[in-house]
């Protein structure tokens, strides 16, 4: 199994879910849904990690954190595996209980942590176990609507002070909003099978791709592509470093080596990994087999000549910068 994308750093939001093995029961009692709340609660503080949303369905979970140590990864591993031990010793079984990896979402601390908040309460409701959020016991939900001192543990202040700095009325405002439907957006981004890595507005986007796109690439993970530039970037770039136009990235000469176009070709493909048929359609060819002729060229290249490494590496310094001018 091909590893996936992680993005952490200290103070980091995420929207996690994880379900059970071939989409089996991993909460089959109430013991079991309590026991995990109860684990969810010590491995938080264990690992510094802050829960500011969970809902706990029969065969899945979701989870709203954020991780002012930037352990991911280890809350999760330990999350994870403690219950999986806990469940098979409680249920007399034993092997995985999960599916596998759990699904992260890195999350801006903007309008979307409130999205979130709403989507993961209001699960039930979508699922049809409920028909008002306010009957499910297995969430926390009704820790928003409460002050006592069991639900302190919950990082709730946060996001009620979102809504409203007076507390009294952001627990109404929260109600009143989670009673509406969740953002055609938000809908669309959990109903497909493969999450995004990241999701904010553009400049926070841009500002995590400079930021950890190398990086993984160098770590060889194959979801790191979600952190590449844009085509049009890479285009863009290229153009301006060979202080050409577009439309001579597009031209083809039989005979005449148009290297910027190459290594237009060339940087779309080793940066994004996008596949050759859309390349070679991106840029007019026949079929992929140009596209690959043309890689190899470059690829070829490479390895004799200095002149054109310096100026591959150029734009690639090139395109991060811009990465980083967008953040600000």
């Amino acid at each position: 199994m091909s590893r996936p994308l992680r993005i952490e750093f200290p103070g980091a939001w995420y929207h996690v879910m994880n379900r059970g093995r071939r989409r089996e029961d991993i909460f089959p009692t109430p013991v079991d849904f309590r026991a995990f709340v109860e684990l969810l609660k010590e491995s938080a503080e264990h690992w510094q990690v802050r829960i500011s949303a969970y809902c706990l369905l029969s065969n899945h979970y979701h989870l709203l954190i954020q991780t002012p140590a930037g352990k991911l990864s280890r809350f999760m591993r330990h999350l994870n595996g403690v219950y999986t031990q806990r469940y098979n010793r409680a249920h007399d079984c034993d092997g995985p209980l999960f599916r596998g990896r759990y699904k992260a979402i890195l999350v801006e601390e903007d309008r979307y942590l409130l999205e979130l908040v709403r989507y993961i309460h209001r699960n039930p409701l979508k699922a049809g176990i409920v028909e008002d959020i306010d009957q499910y016991a297995w969430s926390s939900h009704h820790d928003y609507l409460t002050d006592t001192t069991e639900a302190s543990w919950l990082h709730k202040d946060f996001v009620l002070a979102m809504l409203s700095k007076d507390a009294r009325h952001s627990r109404k405002t929260y109600q009143h909003f989670v009673a509406q439907k969740e953002s055609e957006e938000i809908a669309g981004i959990f109903d497909k099978k493969k999450w995004p890595a990241i999701l904010g507005s553009e400049s926070f986007v841009d500002q995590i791709k400079a930021r950890f796109f190398t990086d993984k690439q160098h770590q060889q993970v194959p979801d790191a592509a979600q952190l590449a530039p844009e085509v049009d970037r890479i285009i863009d770039a290229v153009c301006q470093h060979y202080d050409t136009e577009q439309s001579q990235l597009m031209r083809s000469v039989r005979g005449v080596t148009n290297e910027p176009r190459n290594v237009a070709i060339y940087l779309i493909r080793v940066l994004r990994r996008d596949g050759l048929l859309s390349i070679g359609a991106l840029f007019g060819m026949g079929g992929y087999s140009s596209a690959s002729s043309a890689i190899e060229r470059i690829r070829h290249q490479l390895t004799t000549d200095q002149e054109l490494q310096w100026r591959i590496n150029t734009i690639r310094v090139q395109l991060a910068a811009n990465k980083s001018q967008t953040k600000t």
